[in-house]
């Protein structure tokens, strides 16, 4: 069989927002992204009895590793920001565990949410472009389940295999600096910044990326949406600066709604970046 276009890798998680529990998972939003996009996707996760899979388009094929218990997170909001608790985690998943016909798929992104994807992973994709949502790398579990940011001693093989590397302001609070030279070591970085917008690394040089404006509903994965349109806006055109506003109009309408319900297809997309690109031109427009 022929590789899916788009790859994503990583835990599907139940998320416990309020009374309301829904699935989630960095991986399981990159792939309804590519998926709306208009891409053939593969999804490689490990989940429990428990998660919902009819709930993911049944187009998107989902490859899973066995598991007694699907990822489970707790979130609540406190000033300073989200506040998360694991209560369960499902498999790890490692090289052995992606599927021979899928080496070949030209976008694959890594998108561990607590450090369930072996980084190794990059290695095996040397047929397209390598993009790895590093959050779930930097960040480990207390005793109690609280979600906590550590440091991350990125693998000198993934480095040299991915060609971007996405990472949120808040994952990388007290390694500014290590998270610099990373970025000036791979084609292109970005660190998002909610409302702020981003910021883009094309060889080492940084870019402003200004954001579209939002009716903020529900933050969730937006990040993730953010990846996995810039990877595929960046296949289509090549242009970093023009797959960097692509996705900080998914990422805008992305919040939008619940969970994945208001993610873009690829005419949504193709007017908002219109809206966004003539914004840019006018007069006072400039990127902040």
């Amino acid at each position: 069989m022929s590789a899916p276009d788009f790859v994503a890798i990583g835990h599907v998680t139940l998320d416990r927002i309020g009374d309301a529990t829904r699935p989630g998972g960095a991986a399981l939003f990159a792939a309804i992204t590519a998926y709306r996009l208009g891409l053939s996707v593969g999804l490689l996760t490990s989940y429990g009895d428990d998660f919902p899979l009819d709930l993911i388009p049944s187009q998107i094929e989902v490859v899973s590793v066995p598991a007694a218990d699907t990822t489970r997170f707790e979130h609540r909001q406190d000033p300073q920001g989200r506040v998360s608790h694991v209560r369960a985690a499902a498999g790890p998943l490692a090289k052995a565990d992606v599927p021979d016909d899928w080496r070949g798929a030209a976008l694959t992104l890594l998108a561990p949410v607590l450090d369930e994807v072996e980084p190794m992973i990059a290695t095996l994709f040397t047929d397209g472009a390598v993009g790895a949502a590093a959050q779930g790398w930097l960040r480990t579990t207390a005793p109690d389940g609280l979600v906590v940011g550590r440091p991350w001693q990125t693998p000198e093989p993934l480095l040299h295999s991915v060609q971007a590397l996405f990472l949120s302001r808040e994952d990388i609070r007290g390694q500014e600096a290590a998270v610099v030279q990373w970025f000036q070591r791979i084609p292109v970085g970005v660190l998002t910044a909610d409302r702020d917008g981003a910021l883009l690394f094309v060889n080492g040089e940084r870019y402003d990326v200004r954001p579209r404006p939002a009716r903020e509903i529900d933050p969730t994965g937006a990040g993730d949406v953010f990846a996995a349109t810039f990877m595929v806006q960046y296949q289509r055109d090549g242009d970093p600066w023009l797959a960097a506003a692509a996705a900080a109009c998914a990422g805008s309408l992305a919040v939008e709604g619940i969970g994945w319900s208001s993610l873009a297809d690829r005419p949504t997309l193709d007017a908002l970046l219109a809206s966004y690109q003539r914004h840019e031109e006018a007069p006072g427009g400039g990127a902040g």
